[in-house]
């Protein structure tokens, strides 16, 4: 930190404020919306291996489904290659083959019921806290994961088409058939 900046003529004393960082953190974030089903891990790095772990705990809450749908952010590690590298090729791209992915536009994030999913944690969960540990993040998060599904807590996506097109003044063009 560094020192004061004292008071002159026509100038106030500055004072310099900083934060110690600890380290970081990731949190992987799955939700249900319409069954209220969340799940939330907390890993030390958003490295292709956690990746394909939080994707294995996905799958395995699901053991019966054909397929399940999941939407991804762009991130590099958000591949195959990912679940091949952790559990080997025929592995990996087996637990693969179990999801439908949906990657969400580049711009397109307010879109997303992912990111309405962390800023629910974000918001209900850890706050303004700085959580000291991966440990104690991991207890916290949770916690709040067994507290969301008891309570089934729901997303109600309420942005529909018309809604978006009036918000940004899109209108589209009519279009009619050309009977030959």
């Amino acid at each position: 930190m560094r020192p004061d900046s004292p008071a002159r003529p026509g100038r106030e004393s500055r004072h310099d404020y900083a934060y110690f960082r600890c380290g970081t953190a990731n949190l992987f974030c799955a939700v249900e919306p319409k069954a209220g089903w969340h799940f939330v891990k907390a890993t030390s790095n958003r490295k292709s291996e956690a990746f394909a772990e939080s994707l294995r705990d996905v799958a395995n809450h699901y053991p019966d489904a054909e397929t399940i749908h999941l939407a991804l952010d762009n991130l590099s590690t958000h591949t195959c290659r990912a679940l091949e590298v952790r559990y080997g090729r025929r592995a990996g791209r087996r637990l693969w083959r179990r999801f439908t992915v949906h990657f969400t536009p580049v711009h397109g994030s307010w879109l997303n019921q992912a990111e309405i999913e962390i800023s629910l944690l974000s918001r209900q969960c850890l706050g303004k806290r700085r959580i000291p540990t991966l440990d104690k993040l991991d207890q916290e998060t949770d916690a709040w994961e067994r507290w969301a599904n008891r309570q089934r807590l729901r997303i109600r996506w309420r942005f529909t088409v018309p809604k978006a097109r009036a918000r940004f003044g899109y209108d589209p063009p009519e279009f009619t058939r050309s009977e030959d």
